[in-house]
């Protein structure tokens, strides 16, 4: 069955190409589907398009397809464009005529319009509640370890004294920058499209308004085609959103990828969290850290991947816009996961106490040994060639027993200012 079905006859293969894999992404928004449908109902109930018997009969089937999409017992046959027809189907079937009325004043097009717009705003609030989860974890581990030192890189060459604290408190922050991309996508997404149809609006008296506080929208679209060129906007401004999560959430795995390993020795997990090799019986390698490395640089590709596909096509509906869900759809499910499992083994990550003991970061004390040299009365300028002079001729001798107060003062206030941060974002 198709909405545009007229009778006549469409080449099978032609089909197949034009259904591509819709019917099983179809799945994952089936149920908005359903919300949609039912307020679209209560619309034309409103405006009397529909009589009570209509109204009662098409709730009551919708709110079983409801529990049976929720149950996982809802399929999309392949005799089924979509799970748009599908569901129009099965209310024909059950409720007859009443089930015929349902797609007055409304196009596939906004079907599948609203149908996303509430998708997206599910899962980016989703996705939201994820990361602030992780960074308030973050934040936690950094209030444990906040004067145990670590080694600060640049180049990836030894630089200064930093600490555990401000590392897992680095990425507690970055990740509210994330925060905001997230609340920008949602404000994007957060606008009903319904009632725009084919793009150009309907004749019927519709009530975009009802519409709109029915499925718990902020606003509409007020313009019918603005509301058609949403689709592909309103997927890539997620795309976006997500790709900075990812950016940081693939650093942060990259971080722990080295950290672990035996050259830096800089923390480790328990055994249980990692995999082993087929033939080397020492081996606990990071997997887990390398999958969500590797799954988030490919959500990073995404919205130029959306980009590519909706770039310069004019204003209306064109059938590239199936291929959105292709995308879109995966990398959020991956995202998830991706979260899911950062928060899941960070939370079991062991830092060593005990980094700085090793005679390889004897350098990494030149800069307060500078610092001391300048609050003794010297110039900075002096101060800096006799230490690095000293350093060439092997006569620096780092004080390990400094106490770095700029770094414990460094981490309070960091801490203090991220969490305010966090329970604002």
């Amino acid at each position: 069955m198709k909405l545009w079905d007229k009778g006549l006859p469409t080449d099978q293969k032609i089909d197949v190409f034009t259904v591509g894999n819709d019917r099983q992404l179809d799945l994952v928004i089936a149920k908005y589907d359903v919300q949609a449908t039912l307020a679209h109902a209560k619309m034309l109930y409103r405006i009397k398009l529909l009589s009570n018997e209509d109204i009662t009969a098409i709730e009551k089937e919708l709110n079983v397809l409801a529990k049976d999409i929720e149950q996982g017992t809802f399929i999309i046959e392949d005799h089924f464009e979509d799970v748009h027809s599908k569901i129009e189907f099965v209310l024909i079937e059950k409720i007859g005529d009443a089930g015929k009325r349902i797609h007055t004043a409304r196009s596939r097009n906004d079907q599948v319009l609203v149908a996303m717009h509430l998708y997206l705003k599910n899962e980016l609030v989703q996705i939201k509640s994820q990361i602030k989860e992780l960074a308030h974890d973050l934040l936690t581990k950094a209030e444990t370890y906040k004067d145990i030192l670590l080694p600060g890189y640049t180049h990836l060459q030894i630089a200064m004294p930093s600490s555990f604290g401000l590392w897992f408190s680095s990425y507690a922050e970055s990740f509210i920058d994330d925060l905001y991309f997230i609340n920008a996508a949602i404000k994007i997404v957060d606008q009903n499209p319904l009632g725009s149809a084919a793009g150009y609006g309907s004749s019927f008296p519709i009530d975009r308004e009802y519409t709109t506080r029915e499925l718990g929208f902020e606003t509409l679209k007020y313009n019918v085609v603005a509301a058609q060129m949403s689709r592909g906007k309103s997927e890539k401004s997620t795309a976006f959103a997500m790709s900075s999560v990812a950016g940081t959430l693939s650093k942060l795995a990259m971080d722990v990828c080295l950290y672990m390993s035996q050259n830096f020795d800089f923390m480790s997990i328990p055994s249980k969290f990692t995999t082993g090799s087929s033939i080397m019986p020492h081996k606990k390698n990071p997997d887990v850290f390398e999958l969500i490395r590797g799954k988030c640089n490919k959500i990073q590709a995404l919205p130029y991947e959306l980009s590519l596909l909706i770039n310069n096509l004019p204003s209306g509906y064109h059938r590239d816009f199936q291929l959105l869900k292709e995308g879109v759809i995966p990398a959020i499910q991956n995202l998830k996961a991706s979260l899911e499992m950062a928060s899941y083994a960070l939370k079991n990550v062991e830092v060593n106490k005990n980094i700085l003991d090793d005679d390889r970061y004897d350098y990494l004390f030149s800069v307060d040994t500078l610092n001391e040299l300048v609050m003794q009365g010297m110039s900075f300028r002096d101060a800096y060639i006799k230490i690095g002079l000293d350093i060439e001729k092997g006569e620096y001798t780092p004080e390990k027993n400094t106490k770095h107060s700029h770094i414990g003062s460094i981490n309070n206030l960091c801490l203090k200012e991220i969490k305010e941060k966090l329970e604002q974002v």
